[in-house]
């Protein structure tokens, strides 16, 4: 949800049927694979693991042998359900990370601008959802449950402009939103610049503001808005793959690329720190480079897992 360059993604994100994806929101949910075998019962009954960076790990993590993850399971291809499992980018980045860690990341789907103070509050360990590292996400609303959280960036992507085949609306940028119905998903980087842009318009914006992304597809597809404000690896997903790559295309090129980032509670560093060499671990031995090419997604890939790179 994120400076301007185009980049090539294939196939891929927020439910290829038009994005309509409706998902439980307390439904617990695993990553595929199980992250674990390295795992053993060692002495004392203690939990301990052949995998590199185990010890690395917080001992709560090391003795219960998962982490939970929030997210927003409907945004394809990052994440989303797919014959009853959760698939995309970031569980399989989970998974590679699991296998360095000995821990299996589980998913719990949750409302996207709800993620944060979920993972602040206990609710999750960390957030994987496609969620844009900025300075305003690291200070947060305060230092309670409502604050900021730590960011590991694991990928780049930008936001980008979605509409119907044959663009009627001729929209060939945000300048050309201005009077026209508008949809981007709430608390996202994407909702940002939406208002952003209002504030530009003479003729004013009629926003449509989702709690999912694929509400927001859903109103692009039903002709209740004529533009949608997504990810770009998500819009070119749905150009790509929707009604067989028929009902929607991208205009204009990508807007203000950024790092994605794994968040992980400010209070929580030693685990911050474990997930960023977990994350460094496959972007060296290559099952960071399989994870985006699996998915058509070598654009977005980054060369070092920083903390907290966003602006």
């Amino acid at each position: 949800m994120t400076a301007s360059t185009t980049r090539r993604f294939l196939p891929r994100r927020r439910f290829a049927a038009a994005g309509a994806l409706a998902v439980a929101g307390t439904l617990l949910l695993s990553a595929c694979g199980d992250q674990t075998e390295g795992a053993k019962e060692g002495n004392g009954g203690q939990k301990t693991s052949d995998a590199p960076l185990f010890d690395e790990l917080p001992k709560k993590y090391q003795d219960s042998g998962v982490i939970k993850v929030g997210s927003d399971i409907a945004y394809a291809p990052i994440e989303f359900m797919k014959d009853g499992k959760v698939t995309g980018i970031d569980p399989d980045i989970a998974t590679a990370m699991g296998k360095e860690l000995g821990v299996e990341f589980k998913f719990h789907n949750g409302t996207f601008d709800g993620l944060v103070l979920g993972m602040n509050s206990g609710r999750y360990d960390v957030i994987m959802s496609a969620m844009t590292d900025t300075k305003e996400r690291q200070r947060g609303a305060s230092d309670d449950a409502e604050g900021g959280a730590d960011f590991v960036n694991y990928f780049q992507a930008g936001s980008a402009i979605l509409v119907a085949k044959g663009n009627p609306k001729k929209i060939n940028g945000v300048d050309d939103l201005c009077g026209k119905g508008v949809a981007a998903q709430r608390g996202t980087a994407n909702q940002t610049l939406l208002n952003d842009q209002q504030k530009k318009c003479d003729s004013k914006i009629k926003p449509f503001i989702a709690d999912q992304d694929s509400d927001s597809i859903t109103q692009l597809q039903t002709g209740r808005v004529d533009a949608v404000i997504t990810d770009y690896p998500v819009a070119l997903y749905n150009a790509l793959t929707a009604g067989g790559g028929d009902r929607f295309e991208v205009v204009g090129d990508q807007i203000e690329a950024a790092p994605y980032g794994i968040a992980v509670s400010k209070k929580n560093p030693e685990l911050r720190d474990a997930i960023q060499k977990a994350m460094q671990a496959i972007i060296d031995n290559g099952e960071y480079a399989k994870v985006l090419k699996k998915w058509e997604a070598e654009a977005g890939a980054i060369e070092k897992a920083t903390v907290n790179a966003g602006k």
